[in-house]
């Protein structure tokens, strides 16, 4: 027997139907790319969005087509995330840190037919043209940024094609199935692979961002997603605080420290997300800066594991607590947050850290599980180790126009992540490593993210990164590069980083004095994470 319940569809128009009717003086600030501050309602946001839509079909956009955007985050691409996907067309944010390459296969392989792109990015994607065949159109927004040296075919004001469009409502009626958004992976390990999001699937992530278990929006709230709008559509932010209400701070291209601490000063963020990265610029700038930031309630990092000093640093030093968070682009991407239960308010200072600088449990709605390398589900005990598999409403089931690509999803339904993890006794997650970073020793694995930490950990160190070498008597021996801060450049050497270690690590799983590198800086990911692909490279 079913339920008699209403079949209601759960699309992202109705978030916006939603924020208009209910919270239509809430606002959205943005820092543009020459400083200047935009500000306005969801009410001002909603008319512009209902002009965008008429436009987008006055240009020809159709059901099941990708429409992609290149910009920072900005009210107008707030615009486009709601926009595209309500006429049924496929919201597609390409990421403007990819190799030119791995840009072109991407925009090709979607099959983009409108690129919207901020006018400081311009010189960017003007190479492209000619490469990107189904492209017929570029749509470029005024961000305030400098002129650009080259020239778009077909180019179209954004501005201008909002002003000579209609403010008529043209809403389709959407099945929730229906995809929504699409994003590749950072291509780390061959080419960038595509995810299809739908609107039921974003609805329901979006909603698990606003419970109390994981990032608890609401309408107090003032969020700042420095994670960028053009990475997991944002963590979903962009759609979770209109549908809660929360004021929206948009941080447009500079995200350095100090800019950052002014905007969270100057609006009362109560909660900002980014990666590890953001938040180690803003931890130096602040230790040299005063701010009042007693609004921030938290900052959420994802992305890559965060050093437990970090965490530890920012609550001694500020008082500002940290939500350490986990997920992937094939997850939408929120999968665990390490919020502490009411039990563990009764735990000491570092007890509570422990499990801070775990990455957490499933959110509501969400299922992992650890396989050996027999494939047998290991116990939640906090000690056995495995291979993290998901589920849920919100994690992908194949990739885009990639079906025959099934090594990652498991035969019973369960998507395979290729993060080494162990689980404890109250469900909270902690990765180990990437299964393809372990480090393999005398038959015995090191965890690079562990002595990454560690190291990252000793006072001068801003960042650290291990991989392992091939070494004829121990398999592989551990490789460190470790950037240091002005202060320390002078006083920290090779020597000093392995007495540190020795604290930790035995005696064979410790770097030679001589693999131990000093360096300015460390080359990164797309996504802001560490490229060992990159250094692997470089050390043959």
């Amino acid at each position: 027997m079913n339920g008699l319940m209403m079949d209601y569809q759960l699309t992202i128009p109705s978030i916006l139907k939603r924020v208009n009717q209910v919270y239509p003086n809430k606002r959205v600030i943005s820092k543009l790319a020459n400083e200047q501050i935009h500000e306005y309602t969801y009410r001002d946001m909603y008319k512009r969005i209902i002009r965008l839509m008429n436009a987008l079909k006055k240009l020809g956009i159709k059901p099941e087509d990708r429409v992609a955007t290149f910009a920072w985050n900005s009210y107008r691409h707030l615009e486009l995330y709601f926009a595209i996907p309500s006429l049924k067309a496929i919201l597609h944010t390409l990421n403007i840190r990819l190799f030119p390459e791995q840009m072109e296969f991407i925009i090709n392989h979607a099959e983009d037919q409108i690129i919207f792109i901020d006018k400081s990015l311009v010189d960017v994607i003007t190479p492209l043209q000619g490469k990107i065949g189904k492209v017929r159109n570029f749509i470029v927004m005024d961000d305030g940024g400098k002129e650009p040296s080259g020239k778009l075919a077909n180019a179209i004001d954004y501005e201008e094609l909002l002003s000579s469009s209609l403010e008529e409502e043209c809403f389709l009626q959407i099945d929730e199935n229906t995809a929504s958004a699409l994003c590749y992976t950072s291509g780390t390990t061959g080419e960038p692979k595509g995810v299809l999001y739908s609107h039921r699937s974003t609805y329901l992530h979006s909603f698990a961002l606003c419970l109390a278990g994981s990032l608890a929006i609401c309408e107090r709230d003032n969020v700042l997603p420095v994670v960028p709008m053009f990475h997991v559509n944002a963590w979903a932010i962009p759609y979770a605080s209109p549908m809660s209400g929360a004021n929206l701070v948009f941080p447009g291209p500079n995200m350095l420290g100090k800019p950052l601490a002014e905007l969270m000063e100057s609006y009362r963020v109560t909660l900002a997300a980014g990666v590890p990265t953001i938040w180690n610029l803003l931890y130096h700038h602040l230790k040299n800066n005063k701010h009042d930031l007693a609004s921030l309630r938290a900052m959420v990092i994802g992305g890559s594991a965060v050093p437990k000093s970090l965490i530890d640093n920012f609550y001694k030093d500020f008082g500002l607590n940290i939500i350490h968070a986990w997920g992937m682009t094939e997850t939408s991407p929120l999968g665990t947050a390490s919020i502490l239960t009411k039990e563990m308010e009764s735990l000491t200072y570092n007890e509570q850290l422990n499990f801070k600088a775990k990455q957490g449990p499933p959110v509501a709605g969400i299922e992992i599980r650890a396989i050996d390398d027999d494939g047998k589900e290991v116990s939640w005990d906090g000690k056995s180790i495995g291979e993290l598999e998901v589920r849920g409403p919100w994690v992908a089931k194949e990739y885009y126009k990639n079906p025959e690509l099934k090594e990652q999803f498991a035969s019973d339904g369960w998507f395979k992540t290729g993060d080494v993890v162990c689980i404890d006794e109250n469900g909270f997650m902690e990765i180990t490593d990437r299964k393809k970073d372990l480090i393999k020793t005398r038959g015995e694995w090191i965890s690079s993210v562990d002595m990454e930490n560690y190291v990252m950990g000793l006072k001068g160190v801003l960042e650290a990164c291990a991989i392992g070498r091939q070494d004829n008597v121990k398999d592989e021996a551990p490789v460190l590069y470790v950037i240091l801060s002005k202060d320390a450049a002078e006083t920290i050497k090779a020597k000093d980083i392995y007495t540190h270690l020795s604290n930790k690590f035995a005696h064979w799983q410790l770097p030679k004095l001589s693999d131990i590198h000093f360096v300015d800086s460390i080359p990164k990911t797309s996504v802001g994470k560490f490229d060992k692909k990159e250094l692997r490279k470089r050390l043959k």
